[in-house]
């Protein structure tokens, strides 16, 4: 008789407070036979504060295409592995989709095991209308794609939209945005959610510019705009 085939369970993971983990995801962490994680010391502190004793193999960007091609052969001699990023959500703006999608063209079970994601406990906490949300992700780094790519959220109408950007790129990032959306357009810079500095900076996207421009912005941060039909 073959032997059944393992799952890769995709599991949520605190993005700030170690708390914010649920019961399955430790479970599941404690029970499969490997995790594959972006940086093996960051969620070593984790399986420390749960004593999780499960093997870690690094899963970064720049080797996915290789680690999946090692691992997929393993899921499919029987054993379940785990997927994690840094925090949050494997697959939002972190990786996750290579060995997901492999996993699901190989007819390989893949189990999400839900929890923390940023830009959703942004949102959540943004007082901005949540029927429709545009997630962006990390928004290009160069002026040229941040400029195309606001112009084209001009013709939104009543939309929430979120994205990422880092501390080094947020002040220019607002300048830009000063010089496509009204200066009145709601606005709100979530930093280091979950942590112990968890801040929220609301107002207009002038207010939240001017409220960050002599200050040295640190953490991880995320932008949430309501553009509004006009």
């Amino acid at each position: 008789m073959d032997k059944k085939e393992g799952v890769l369970y995709v599991v949520s993971t605190p993005i700030g407070n170690l708390k914010d983990i649920t019961y399955r995801a430790v479970e599941i962490l404690s029970s499969v036979d490997l995790i594959l994680c972006e940086d093996t010391r960051r969620t070593k502190i984790l399986c420390s504060q749960y004593n999780i004793k499960t093997p870690l193999k690094s899963y970064y960007s720049y080797i996915e295409q290789k680690r999946t091609k090692e691992i997929i052969p393993y899921i499919k001699q029987g054993h379940n592995v785990a997927l994690v990023s840094d925090s949050g959500t494997p697959g939002i703006s972190d990786p996750g989709f290579i060995i997901i999608k492999e996993c699901i063209d190989e007819k390989i079970r893949v189990s999400p095991i839900p929890g923390p994601t940023a830009f959703v406990s942004a949102v959540i906490c943004s007082g901005l209308t949540l029927e429709k949300i545009l997630f962006l992700g990390f928004i290009p780094k160069k002026v040229g794609k941040i400029k195309k790519l606001f112009e084209n959220l001009k013709l939104l109408k009543d939309t929430t939209v979120v994205f990422y950007e880092s501390p080094q790129r947020i002040r220019r990032t607002f300048e830009i945005l000063l010089t496509i959306f009204e200066p009145n357009t709601e606005c709100i810079l979530a930093r280091e959610l979950t942590k112990i500095y968890e801040e929220f900076i609301r107002g207009s996207i002038k207010e939240v510019f001017e409220k960050i421009s002599n200050t040295n912005i640190k953490g991880e941060l995320t932008v949430v705009l309501y553009l509004r039909h006009r």
